[in-house]
C-alpha cells in the first residue's frame, strides 16, 4: 500500500511523513524529489533545462512508479510518498500506473491556512550550501501557492482525504493521518486497475455523435488525457464486438448494430510501452434522449462530453487527435484509412 501525502509546496509534507513511518507498522519512506536529484545527473542538461520542473518530464513520472513497486517488491508493507501533486494528468498517470500494479493508494493533502502556510515557507530550514538558496527556495514555493489553491478547488479536494494542519505539529499531523488510514476514513483511490500488457495488444475505439455530429469522449481516472470510448480486445474476441462491449460498459448505451470501421492504426512499440493496433470504429449518432441516458463507472472514467474536432485537439494527446482526425476524413469518404503512427500509409 502506498499513502501518498499531498499539499502545498512547504506545507511540512516531508517533516510529516519522518513522524507517520513510526506510527504505521512496516512502513518506509519514500521521497521523489529524489529521483528528481539523480535525473540531474543522468540527463543532458539542454534537455533538463527544457523542462520547467522535473515533473514535468516522463521519465520522472515513470521512475516514480517502477521505484515505488519495487521498494514494494522488496521490502513489503507500506510506502509513505511526500509528493506535491497539482496537475490531475500526473495524478492520473502516476496512480493509474501503481493502480496496474494492483498497488493500492490512499491518497491525502495537507491543508493548512494560506496564512499559516506562507509563516511555514518563511520559516522553512534551507540547506545551507546553496548559494542565495533562501530566497530562491522560499520564492519558489510562494509562487506556486495559486497553483495549489487551484488544484485544491477543482480536483484535489474531491480526490483526496483532507487533512487541516493550521493548528497541528507535524507529530499531531502524522497521529490524524495513521488515524485515518487504519479506520479507513482515507479511503482506497478509486481507480480501475488495468494490468500493464506484455505484448503488443488491439484496442477497439468507437466513435458516438451527437446530433450536432460532435463526437463523444469520456475522461479516464487511470491515465492522462482524453479518450474514445473503447479498450483492448480479449483474447478471442472480435474487435467490433469488443468496441460495442466496452461502449456499453462505459457509457451504459448498447449498440444494436455492430459499427463500421473507420479507422486501422498501427502503434509502434516504443520502451516501455508495447503499441500495437488500434482500431476506430463508427458507433452512429445519438439523439439528445440517448445521450442523455449516459451513465459512466465511477472507478474508470470521471466524465464525459462531445465535441468538435477543434475541441478535440485540445483534450487528446497528439497521437489519439491524429487518429480521430483521419477517422473523420475516412467517415466523410465512406472508405476506412490504414495509418502508421496516425499517418496514412499507401
Amino acid at each position: 500500500m502506498i499513502v501518498w501525502v499531498n499539499g502545498a509546496f512547504g506545507a511540512g509534507k516531508t517533516t510529516t511523513a519522518r513522524e507517520l513511518i513510526e506510527l504505521i507498522p512496516n512502513s518506509t519512506l519514500f521521497d521523489p524529489e529524489f529521483i528528481g536529484g539523480a535525473l540531474t545527473h543522468l540527463l543532458p542538461a539542454k534537455h533538463l533545462a527544457e523542462a520547467g520542473d522535473f515533473q514535468d518530464l516522463p521519465i520522472w513520472r515513470r521512475l516514480v512508479i517502477d521505484t515505488a513497486a519495487a521498494m514494494l517488491a522488496e521490502l513489503g508493507g507500506t510506502l509513505v510518498v511526500p509528493m506535491t501533486l497539482l496537475r490531475q494528468e500526473y495524478r492520473d498517470e502516476i496512480f493509474g500506473g501503481l493502480a496496474a500494479r494492483r498497488i493500492a493508494v490512499r491518497h491525502l493533502c495537507l491543508t493548512p491556512a494560506e496564512t499559516i502556510l506562507r509563516e511555514r515557507i518563511a520559516d522553512r530550514e534551507i540547506p545551507p550550501d546553496l548559494p542565495d538558496g533562501e530566497i530562491r527556495i522560499r520564492q519558489w514555493c510562494y509562487d506556486r501557492i495559486e497553483s495549489y489553491r487551484t488544484a485544491l478547488a477543482s480536483w484535489i479536494s474531491a480526490d483526496a482525504h483532507l487533512v487541516d494542519t493550521s493548528t497541528l505539529s507535524p507529530y499531531e499531523a502524522a497521529v490524524r493521518i495513521a488515524g485515518a488510514v487504519g479506520s479507513g476514513e482515507a479511503a482506497v483511490c478509486d481507480i480501475v486497475q488495468t494490468p500493464e500488457p506484455t505484448a503488443e495488444t488491439v484496442a477497439a475505439g468507437v466513435l458516438l455523435f451527437d446530433e450536432q455530429d460532435r463526437v463523444l469522449l469520456v475522461d479516464p481516472t487511470y491515465k492522462a488525457g482524453w479518450e474514445f470510448p473503447g479498450g483492448v480486445v480479449e483474447p478471442g474476441e472480435a474487435p467490433a464486438r469488443a468496441g460495442v462491449r466496452e461502449v456499453e460498459e462505459e457509457t451504459g448505451i448498447r449498440l444494436e448494430e455492430l459499427p463500421r470501421l473507420l479507422v486501422v492504426d498501427w502503434e509502434q512499440p516504443a520502451a516501455p510501452r508495447y503499441g500495437g493496433l488500434r482500431l476506430l470504429f463508427e458507433g452512429g449518432r445519438l439523439d439528445s434522449a440517448e445521450a442523455g441516458r449516459v451513465v459512466l463507472p465511477g472507478p474508470e472514467l470521471r466524465g464525459w462530453r462531445f465535441v468538435t474536432e477543434q475541441e478535440a485537439a485540445e483534450l487528446l494527446p497528439p497521437v489519439r487527435y491524429e487518429r480521430l482526425r483521419w477517422a473523420l476524413r475516412a467517415r466523410e469518404r465512406g472508405a476506412a484509412l490504414y495509418l502508421e503512427a496516425g499517418v496514412p500509409v499507401g
